[in-house]
């Protein structure tokens, strides 16, 4: 007997329950009561026997995913909303007390799931992600990313995957973190062709999944892009490691046409960047996605703030191309701090553009305040080099130039602490 059958009264008891009634028309109708009730219970059986069957036969893919995690699922996975056969399956209600998902992630995941008239597939593929070793907020993760990864096929497309994804040498663990990362793709057949190319490129299982958390290099098609690119890149002299590390940027260079690569490349030779230079992938990353004429608007624009000339802001880029996607105004303000306030030359900026990308209110003005305090109080031997005061990590400037002062200036670090969130305490207040 079909499930249909077990939920709509069948034409013979439509007929026992009209002849019934014919022929007792004084008969209370409420000795019909009960039928419903036992219509839903069998109903309810049924899909309990059929839940049952499908992860029985998940459990007999012992090689890919062990028991233990389908049994916690069958006994602490909470069943699907029971409701009416006219209102259809539940659908939010499902994802937010199976799936984990908050009301409103619920919300927007159902009209990708409006079809499903029923949680059995639902439930399957959530039985064989749980086998996989996906913790209950891995699963959230997994659904809110692609809410229609509960409507693949487990014998026909997940289980297939997997097991080519462990022949490539993958581990049970590695594929569950493939599952929450790489969201649609993960129940695409491309995922296991994608994987086979990009594991050599990246060196290991563990390096290539580090840069799928940032990047979608498995999104990209890889015999029109990811290949014909990489083929081209390999001309111009980078290696696999850096090649690797272009596809961390977000959005990566290398998501975009072979055509547009050659392009960006040219564009990075024109700006004096040698192909040899560690520079050079980030000068690509900077011009990928930048017209000719912005390019050479962002050029312009950086002479005039800083007063360089053609040769200085050549060099100034070439050492860090990542000028050429600087805000304006913010570049305005770090001319108007180091030239202006500081007085430090354009031709000394030039040669060391990295200061160009601190942050400005968040590491140079409260380390030049730091320098200034220190030298107005004799506390400084001999001047540092600004380059020096601001390049410095954290730990390396607060051994340099707070720590050897703690007696004399006991204030010094909290003032320092005080200025990199904003504030200018009253020591820092010179006149």
């Amino acid at each position: 007997m079909g499930l249909y059958s077990l939920t709509q009264p069948s034409p013979a008891h439509q007929g026992w329950t009209r002849r019934h009634t014919d022929a007792n028309p004084h008969h209370s109708p409420l000795r019909l009561a009960p039928f419903p009730r036992r219509r839903r219970r069998l109903a309810d059986a049924a899909m309990l026997r059929l839940r049952r069957s499908v992860l029985a036969k998940l459990l007999s893919y012992p090689s890919v995913f062990p028991v233990s995690p389908l049994h916690r699922l069958i006994s602490t996975t909470a069943p699907a909303p029971a409701v009416a056969p006219s209102t259809g399956f539940a659908v939010e209600e499902y994802l937010v007390a199976t799936c984990g998902l908050t009301p409103a992630q619920a919300r927007k995941a159902s009209p990708k799931l409006s079809h499903l008239k029923s949680p059995a597939n639902p439930d399957a593929v959530l039985a064989f992600l749980a086998g996989l070793g996906l913790s209950a907020a891995d699963l959230a993760t997994a659904v809110r990313k692609d809410p229609r990864l509960l409507c693949a096929g487990v014998e026909t497309t997940l289980a297939p995957n997997v097991a080519e994804l462990t022949g490539l040498g993958l581990s049970p663990s590695e594929i569950a973190r493939l599952v929450s990362i790489t969201g649609t793709t993960f129940r695409c057949k491309s995922i296991v062709s994608g994987l086979h190319y990009c594991l050599p490129l990246f060196g290991s299982s563990e390096n290539l999944l580090r840069v799928l958390k940032s990047g979608s290099v498995l999104g990209s098609d890889l015999q029109r892009v990811i290949k014909p690119n990489v083929a081209f890149l390999r001309e111009c002299g980078l290696g696999a490691c850096d090649i690797a590390k272009l596809y961390v940027f977000r959005p990566s260079p290398l998501s975009i046409s072979t055509e547009r690569i050659r392009t960006a490349v040219a564009r990075v030779d024109g700006l004096g960047v040698s192909r040899g230079s560690p520079m050079f992938k980030h000068a690509l990353q900077a011009v990928a996605f930048l017209t000719e004429e912005k390019i050479t608007a962002n050029v312009e624009h950086l002479k005039k703030a800083f007063r360089w000339s053609d040769a200085e802001v050549g060099i100034a880029v070439s050492k860090a191309p990542s000028l050429l996607t600087k805000n304006k105004e913010s570049l305005q303000r770090r001319s108007e701090f180091l030239i202006s306030e500081l007085g430090l030359e354009p031709a000394y900026i030039a040669y060391r553009p990295a200061m160009l990308t601190y942050s400005l209110e968040g590491r140079i003005r409260p380390r030049y305040y730091v320098v200034k305090f220190l030298k107005e109080n004799g506390l400084l031997k001999r001047d540092p080099s600004y380059f020096t005061v601001f390049k410095e990590s954290g730990k390396a400037f607060n051994k340099m130039f707070i720590h050897p002062h703690k007696e004399a200036a006991p204030h010094l670090e909290k003032d320092y602490d005080a200025a990199c969130k904003g504030e200018v305490p009253t020591n820092f207040r010179f006149t």
